[in-house]
């Protein structure tokens, strides 16, 4: 029994730490919103996306998550017309990062909730670990 709670442990550690790496992203992503480049013709900042991925643990024959890859989104920079701006082109054009806000809250709330799922299930399995070692000792 103690090597399924301890399998637990681990897979509810795995996500906690893949969703922290997350809210670290989408919190880097809120904070350049709206980061625009420093001179015409060069790019914002561009929005990262976090790519998850299944990692067997052979050992415990159990299937846990992990970061694959933080990378880019390639979607389109947004364009406003902002003249006088350093990065304007000639038309008063500056390029801004191709980050929404909005999508990004809506990331940060299910990254929480699965930061705080995986949480409990660490508590719970910790309990329950504790508890077995607890009546080992009063059967003694």
């Amino acid at each position: 029994m103690s090597d399924y709670l301890t399998g637990s442990l681990k897979i509810a550690s795995s996500g906690l730490q893949a969703e922290s790496i997350r809210m670290r992203v989408v919190s880097e992503n809120l904070a350049n919103a709206q980061s625009t480049a420093e001179v015409p013709g060069t790019d914002p900042y561009q929005r990262k996306l976090v790519s998850f991925e299944t990692v067997a643990d052979r050992v415990s024959g159990s299937m846990s998550v992990g970061v694959a890859r933080v990378g880019r989104d390639n979607s389109d920079f947004r364009i406003e017309n902002i003249p006088g701006h350093p990065a304007a082109d000639p038309n008063g054009n500056v390029l801004l990062p191709n980050v929404n806000p909005i999508i990004e809250m809506a990331d940060m709330r299910e990254a929480n909730h699965a930061y705080r799922a995986n949480l409990e299930v660490f508590t719970q399995a910790r309990e329950l670990i504790s508890m077995t070692i607890d009546l080992m000792r009063t059967r003694r």
